[in-house]
């Protein structure tokens, strides 16, 4: 509809056209509009018509072709009776108000549609065969049939080329349709999802889709973020809101956002609501997750906004009843979407390739016509005259040269086979075959969430057989994103372990008898232990261990929540309460039962919220807790410290700004919250100050051993060296470790350094250093209590993968927006990184000089000589040229990691430091990429893609991972706890890592060899097939006669050789998979595209060439003044062309049968059958019969019995077949004796294993000499620690804020040993 802008502004004056908001109404002159207006209605009509649903995670499709949808508008209209100017300019300032869609509607905003499909049901044909014959290979034969119309030139008859066309247009149209119709589906799927948009004074259910800037919608706890919002109120404390973010930058950790003061007001007053005009300016739509910049205009008073005020499309509702946000950005306006990346056709190298070949081939075909034609001009200038009798020229020719010219276009139609149209068509069918083989993999299927691998695209199977760089997200890809307790150091003793009755150490396993912690009613089920000994520790009564998980259960800013219902007898009953408790059980709805008779408390169906004072009377009142207890943490490693002081006894319930309810041991314990000293980057540590129902006063602290081993007392050294035999020990095996310790503190002292504390959190002037100061005071001469081991848990199978991934050369980029500890521990934990490293660059610049010299100074330890003026790189980009430049490969003198953060990559990917980044990154084994936004992502991506000749192939879960999975030539979605965003966006997907080197190893590889070697077979035999046409120019005068029979040509491709060849190309393998899987370098040669190439390409031209000289002057030779032995002739045209293609055909089938490498019934049922089948329609159609029935059709009456029957003919066939095949096979086996590629050297290995089954490889466990590796990461912000003591996320009333016996301290919550 936009596009009647321009066009209406130039009309004359008079011819003035009104376009209200609704419909357009224009004058019915006006042409070019109604066509425009035509289109746009079409397409909206149609947008649904392919409706249906599919399967669907948690999750949603995003697409960045939905970004097309809005173009840049750079006109301007005015609206009549509109108040204002619109400016459809490229948008530079948002503006928008509450509740006003007609204000808001005239500046044409993106509303919340997402459209990934590309047809609709009138656009499909037009458009479909105008993509098809974009592809060289299709407008050429389209080209052909065009001249095969025009009798002048004619030498084949129509349907030779209608009728491939015709099948390879309808195959292609058949794939692209069902894509599309899945696309619509999911389009569908994700438009329709429900929201409570306010309409009129009334929240209404509507679809996604309707959804418009400036409406204001609801959303309820678990609920998926529409599209970006202004929070404006909740159903917590100040209007707080919970989110997790895991599909935007893959962090599952909650995070935290305040909607303005003057708007939490609002509340869930649907009336309020509804009054609510606010009007927001603010940036334009962008790709900044963590920016945003625009102000509130409300009553005249202007209010600030910023990111913590905005809730993200793609993230989810936690832990929030409800909550009431302002549209800002929709559909391919948000930024989930702007970092989404646009979808790109993607391509394999083997087709841009064939797209080189083919033009190679092309002007050899015009070659070849200019030398006929040139050859038909001098033949009909020198010897034409003498058959201008009984064989005069054509009508319309008057002259050598123009018949010469006439003949080129024939011998264009006639030699057109060496690009034969059923090449494309094989071509499918294979990629088709080879992706329903991952589809049917029950190697690739995971039974626990019933997935199976998907090749989501037909077209790209080959390529994984060449990929070079894989670049990996870390959460949910190569991580179960679950952390651990696995291990702990206590007063210097060890616990973790498990030994035999010899005191030798066992390795873990599924059998392994777990603690039995049934004592606990409230540990959690999931929690798994097989140490013994910590519990008997705990049961003794250990000091140390006591106080050790008393500091787990205190020292953290984990929230409580408990959903699950609780039975309180009394007096009068069974009073059931039902509790949903965030961040602790405040809220409690009553309903007592007293069987036939009810009492006043139980007569309401719904009664008011109160505090339950009643347990202010245990000797009346007993609680049972039948509910599950939950933690919410702000990063995964508090979380399961916190659990597991649970199971052992010490259990965290609940919170105030100025209490901590602990039960120790089945005993209810509050202990005042005194203070809480935050975490953040720079102290890596927390401490919390609290005072213990006696009242003694204790600063608890925990954080990195690097940092808290400078803050101990002169005491613990002792303690300190055994500490630090363990932590390397946890380390080694890859954990996350912590050091915890404690302080005893004097009360005049703390009360000191507490009003000193309040006076530097006032203070208006170096308010950060001040309480630094402080914190590092309080902080001192601590006493060690031991160490924590946590393990962030791999995927099933993650560092065999690697490993086997990198003996196939196949180099692995992590990319994360985890924080770099993290990152870093899990490249330790999964074989990435290793201390064996001759180092590990880290590059943390914070200006661009800086990452320039930390980027040369990495260079110039791997790689000195990559310096010098000589160097081949350096002199190769010093030479200007606008080309893209390719650095090739380069060998460090060592194995090295390199580790970025996201805030130096940005500095590196720019213009004049991405090559340095290039060669330094390429120079490592193993490179990391840490807090990376997804744009970022696809930037590294892009990089590589750009200046690296190799395939590269993007894996990972969630929605942060779509741009680099379109981005990169192959994407892989994982179908994880991150929804189904990247699987949506992927080429191929399935749910385990470990799956990878299957699809590349096994599947890839096949596919490769395959297609490498049907191309090879393919271009061969119909250069040996057309070229027996050249020969036989020069013969026959160059007059555009063919040798063979007009059905054999037809057929050739299409019956004859199509069976064979997809056979080999569907079944062939030259190991199975297994072997594959054990021997990985077999994969290298598809990296380094050995198998097929220009090089090969031109030996199988050569090849051709060479056995069509045999198929023709043999069978030629064979045929000249030949006698039957009845003494009757057949030495005549059409015994040569029967000749001729039968050596042709037995040829190439037993070519097809050397080129075999694994032998099945289809290929034997195909080659024989397609030897069967070309004898069996020859007598057929070479019959009297079908002479009688099509005369013109089928004129080789009587060829075939008279022919085949003479013993000097089949003599003859046998001496071509010796001489076509002989030299291949010679030279193959020369070539392997005297020249050996590395992939032979591996096949005969494999041969010779073959004989002896190698032994099952020994179980082992994977360990390493490291050193210590702090997992501190509570999060990638500060904590909740000032949230929590401001009191601002806490509800009014709290039970355990008045009592301190939320459980009774009956039996059944002590062991009965304890």
């Amino acid at each position: 509809m936009l596009d009647s802008f321009t066009a209406y502004q130039k009309l004359p004056r008079w011819q003035e056209v009104e376009i209200p908001w609704s419909w357009t109404k224009i004058k019915f002159w006006d042409v070019s509009i109604w066509i425009k207006i035509w289109k746009e209605e079409i397409e909206r009509s149609t947008e649904y018509l392919f409706t249906g649903l599919i399967p669907c995670g948690p999750s949603y499709l995003e697409d960045g072709d939905g970004q097309a949808l809005y173009r840049k508008r750079t006109e301007t209209v005015t609206r009549e009776n509109s108040p204002t100017q619109i400016n459809l300019s490229q948008e530079e300032e948002r503006q928008l108000q509450a509740n006003n869609r007609d204000f808001n509607l005239q500046f044409e905003y993106a509303n919340n549609t997402i459209k990934t499909s590309k047809y609709n049901f009138f656009t499909f044909l037009p458009l479909n065969l105008f993509e098809q014959f974009q592809r060289i290979a299709n407008a050429y034969f389209l080209f052909l049939l065009i001249l095969q119309l025009i009798p002048q030139i004619s030498s084949l008859a129509w349907f030779t080329t209608v009728v491939p066309l015709v099948l390879v247009l309808a195959v292609s149209g058949v794939k692209d349709a069902i894509d599309d119709f899945n696309r619509h589906k999911s389009d569908k799927h994700v438009n329709n999802r429900p929201v409570q948009v306010l309409i009129n004074g009334m929240l209404k259910d509507e679809k996604w889709m309707n959804v418009q800037v400036g409406d204001i919608i609801k959303l309820e706890n678990n609920n998926f973020v529409t599209a970006d919002l202004l929070l404006l109120s909740s159903s917590e404390p100040h209007s707080l809101t919970y989110i997790e973010t895991a599909e935007l930058d893959g962090e599952t950790n909650l995070k935290v956002k305040q909607a303005l003061t003057v708007t939490a007001e609002l509340g869930e007053d649907l009336q309020k609501l509804t009054e609510f005009n606010g009007e927001v300016k603010c940036e334009a739509p962008n790709n900044k997750l963590d920016k945003f910049t625009g102000t509130l205009t409300l009553r005249g008073e202007k209010y600030a906004l910023d990111n913590e005020k905005m809730l993200l499309r793609g993230c989810t509702i936690r832990n929030t009843e409800w909550c009431f946000g302002l549209v800002i950005y929709a559909g391919p306006d948000t930024k989930l979407m702007q970092n989404s990346g646009k979808t790109t056709f993607k391509r394999t190298s083997i087709d841009r390739l064939m797209n080189v070949l083919v033009l190679v081939i092309f002007a050899f075909l015009g070659l070849m016509c200019l030398i006929l034609a040139i050859g038909n001009g001098i033949w009909e200038y020198d010897k034409g005259y003498y058959f201008q009798v009984y064989l005069p020229w054509a009508e319309g020719v008057d002259s050598a040269s123009y018949s010469g010219f006439l003949m080129f276009w024939s011998y264009v139609i006639i030699l057109n086979t060496v690009v034969p149209i059923s090449l494309y068509v094989s071509v499918e069918i294979i990629r088709l075959g080879n992706s329903f083989y991952i589809d049917w993999d029950s190697k690739m299927y995971y039974p626990l969430s019933d997935t199976p691998a998907q090749a989501r695209t037909t077209t790209l199977n080959e390529e994984l057989g060449q990929i070079k760089y894989i670049f990996s997200d870390k959460t949910g890809t190569l991580t179960q994103n679950i952390m651990c307790f696995n291990k702990c150091s206590i007063n210097g003793k060890s616990y973790g372990d498990v030994y035999d009755m010899s005191g030798q150490r066992i390795e873990i396993t599924e059998n392994t008898e777990k603690v039995d912690f049934s004592y606990n009613q409230l540990a959690d089920p999931k929690f798994a232990f097989y140490d013994h000994s910590l519990v008997e520790a705990v049961k003794l009564s250990d000091v140390p261990t006591h106080r050790f998980f008393r500091l787990l259960s205190l020292c953290h800013t984990v929230m409580p929540e408990e959903k699950k219902e609780e039975a309180v007898t009394g007096p009068f009953g069974s009073l059931v309460i039902f509790c949903s408790i965030w961040p602790h059980i405040n809220q409690c709805l009553w309903r007592c039962h007293m069987g036939r008779e009810r009492t006043r408390a139980s007569t309401p169906s719904c009664v008011p919220v109160v505090e339950l004072t009643l347990l202010q009377t245990p000797h009346l009142w007993s609680a049972e807790i039948s509910g599950s207890l939950v933690y919410q943490a702000q990063s995964p490693d508090e979380g399961a410290l916190v659990t597991a002081a649970r199971n052992f006894g010490f259990v965290f319930r609940a919170r105030t700004p100025e209490t901590i309810t602990v039960v120790e041991m089945g005993e209810t314990k509050i202990y005042k919250l005194l203070a809480i000293l935050d975490f953040n980057n720079v102290r890596k540590r927390m401490s919390v100050i609290v005072q213990s129902p006696e009242g003694d006063l204790t600063l608890y602290c925990k954080g990195a051993d690097t940092i808290l081993y400078e803050l101990l007392h002169s005491s613990c050294d002792s303690l300190k060296e055994e500490t630090t035999e363990h932590l390397n020990e946890f380390a080694g095996e890859g954990l996350r470790t912590l050091v915890v310790a404690y302080k005893n503190l004097d009360k005049d002292y703390f009360q000191d350094w507490s009003r000193r504390h309040h006076e530097a959190s006032t203070a208006l002037e170096g308010r950060e250093d001040k309480l630094s100061e402080l914190y590092e005071e309080i902080e001192k001469d601590l006493m060690l209590l031991g160490a924590t081991a946590i393990e962030d848990k791999l995927q099933d199978g993650v560092p065999q993968t690697i490993e086997t991934l990198a003996k196939a050369n196949i180099k692995i980029w992590v990319l994360t927006g985890d924080k770099q500890e993290t990152a870093m521990n899990i490249g330790y934990s999964c074989n990435l990184l290793n201390d064996d490293m001759d180092d590990v660059f880290i590059i943390e610049g914070s200006t661009s000089d800086d990452v320039l010299n930390e980027l040369r100074n990495a260079r110039k330890k791997m790689k000195p000589d990559s310096f010098l003026d000589s160097d081949e790189i350096n002199i190769q980009f010093e030479k200007s040229s606008k080309t893209s430049k390719v650095v090739p490969d380069e060998q460090a003198n060592g194995v090295y990691g390199l580790v970025i953060t996201g805030h130096s990559l940005a500095y590196a990917l720019e213009g004049n430091l991405e090559l340095e980044l290039v060669r330094t990154a390429c120079l490592c084994k193993v490179v990391i990429c840490c807090r990376v936004t997804p744009l970022q992502k696809a930037q590294v991506v892009e990089l590589v893609k750009k200046y690296k000749k190799a395939v590269t192939l993007a894996i990972g879960d969630g929605a942060n991972d779509v741009s680099m999975i379109k981005t990169a030539h192959i994407g892989v979605g994982i179908s994880g706890q991150e929804g189904m965003q990247a699987v949506l966006s992927s080429d191929f997907s399935f749910a385990q890592f470990r799956y990878l080197q299957r699809l590349l190893l096994v599947h890839g590889r096949w596919s490769y060899i395959r297609m490498c070697k049907f191309l090879k077979y393919f271009f061969y035999k119909n250069f040996a097939f057309t070229l027996v046409h050249f020969w036989y120019g020069f013969f026959s005068g160059f007059s555009a006669q063919t040798v063979y029979d007009e059905w054999f040509i037809t057929l050739y491709n299409l019956v004859y050789t199509s069976l064979p060849v997809l056979g080999m190309s569907l079944f062939d393998q030259d190991v199975d998979d297994r072997w594959s899987m054990l021997f990985p370098q077999l994969y290298v040669p598809g990296q380094q595209n050995l198998y097929f190439n220009k090089v090969v390409f031109v030996k199988c031209m050569l090849q051709g060439i060479y056995s069509s000289l045999i198929l023709f002057f043999i069978p030629f030779g064979a045929m000249y003044n030949t006698m039957r032995s009845d003494g009757k002739a057949i030495a005549d045209y059409q015994s040569f062309a029967l000749m001729a293609q039968t050596c042709l055909l037995i040829v190439v089938s037993v070519q097809i049968g050397l080129d075999t490498s694994y032998w099945t019934v289809v290929n034997q049922f195909f080659i024989w059958g397609s030897l069967s089948v070309y004898f069996a329609i020859t007598f057929t159609m070479y019959s009297d019969g079908m002479y009688l029935i099509f005369t013109a059709s089928f004129p080789f009456i009587g060829t075939a019995r008279n022919t085949l029957s003479q013993p000097n003919v089949w003599l003859a066939i046998f001496l071509s077949i010796t001489l076509c095949v002989l030299p291949v096979v010679g030279f193959r086996f020369l070539k392997a004796q005297l020249r050996p590629t590395p992939s032979d050297k591996v096949l005969l290995k494999i041969k010779e294993a073959k004989k002896r089954p190698p032994p099952p490889s020994p179980k082992r466990r994977l360990r390493r000499t490291s050193t210590r590796r702090s997992g501190y990461a509570f999060s990638h912000q500060h904590g909740f620690g000032a949230l929590i003591m401001s009191g601002r996320n806490m509800r009014p009333k709290s039970p355990f804020a008045t009592t301190g016996t939320f459980s009774p301290n009956s039996d059944k919550y002590k062991h009965k040993g304890l």
